[in-house]
């Protein structure tokens, strides 16, 4: 069970070097899958990838870090559950609070849980208590973070291998990915995410987006941006973007998303064995070639 009682903050990681030294000679590979603001489309990425990993044949974990406005369970469309409150409660097991398909395990969020509402916890310790306790047993553990630059985001993004960074056109979304990514730079440490560009109209504006976001991270960051591509924007319900994402195989979202995920695969697992020749260059290197509007 896991336990509620906390070590005082001076105890705690608080950069993400030592939050990897951590996580040496553990399994999985850890994903948060954040954005600087809300509307996006951060939690069908985070579900479809999870659905992706799951079907090529790797053991998944999606785990819903907006712990009392899940939404994960309701792209899924499973039954609302306090299962997050009662696993912290010490009412059940971490097996017993796991939805399971095949090879994608999720572990949802509550909706609006009065219990968990009333509770003063350090939820991104207590989800860093799970990922410590269960890395083991998965190939890949995808955190579906909650919007913003709260603490509980930013301590889970430091924490995690890998952070897809899901931004859209909208200026704000923009402004606010960017103010995600220096803080988690000049607080954290962290000099590498993954950019997801949502919602794209054109090749043209999908380029400018690239070469915009990724020559301001590198100009005044220096860190760099690994293009993963662009989704195309759907002129329709969100409820229908995901039922064409999620449910429909033969859709050209799901058919290019699949080829986003193949290619981030194929980039981790080549970089142990040459982190080089792998990894995306830097983008005023390679503009020309790798960056690709994708759908």
């Amino acid at each position: 069970m896991l336990s509620l009682k906390k070590p005082n903050p001076g105890d705690w990681l608080v950069s993400q070097n030592k939050y990897q030294s951590k996580k040496t000679s553990l399994k999985a590979k850890t994903i948060s899958v954040t954005a600087g603001k809300g509307g996006v489309g951060k939690t069908s990425v985070a579900v479809k990838m999870a659905k992706i990993l799951a079907n090529t044949g790797y053991k998944v974990l999606l785990l819903d870090c907006d712990t009392n406005l899940s939404n994960t369970v309701v792209k899924l469309g499973l039954p609302i559950n306090n299962y997050f409150y009662e696993l912290i409660s010490a009412q059940r097991d971490f097996e017993d609070c796991l939805h399971k398909d095949g090879n994608l395990h999720l572990l949802s969020g509550c909706n609006g849980s009065i219990d968990l509402f009333n509770k003063n916890l350090e939820v991104d310790r207590i989800i860093i208590d799970i990922l410590v306790n269960h890395e083991r047993d998965y190939d890949y553990i995808i955190l579906d973070c909650p919007a913003g630059i709260t603490k509980e985001t930013l301590t889970l993004n430091a924490y995690s291998d890998y952070r897809f960074v899901i931004v859209t056109p909208d200026k704000s979304s923009v402004t606010d990915s960017y103010s995600l990514i220096k803080i988690l730079n000049k607080e954290f440490g962290v000099n590498d995410n993954h950019l997801l560009i949502n919602k794209i109209s054109s090749e043209p504006q999908y380029q400018r987006m690239v070469k915009t976001l990724s020559e301001t991270v590198e100009t005044f960051l220096k860190c760099r941006l690994h293009i993963l591509g662009g989704i195309e924007n759907v002129d329709a319900p969100v409820d229908q973007f995901d039922t064409l994402l999620l449910n429909q195989e033969n859709s050209s979202l799901h058919k290019n998303f699949v080829k986003i995920v193949k290619k981030f695969t194929e980039e981790i697992e080549g970089a142990a064995l040459s982190a080089e020749s792998k990894f995306v260059p830097k983008f005023t290197t390679r503009l020309g070639h790798d960056v690709r509007f994708t759908v």
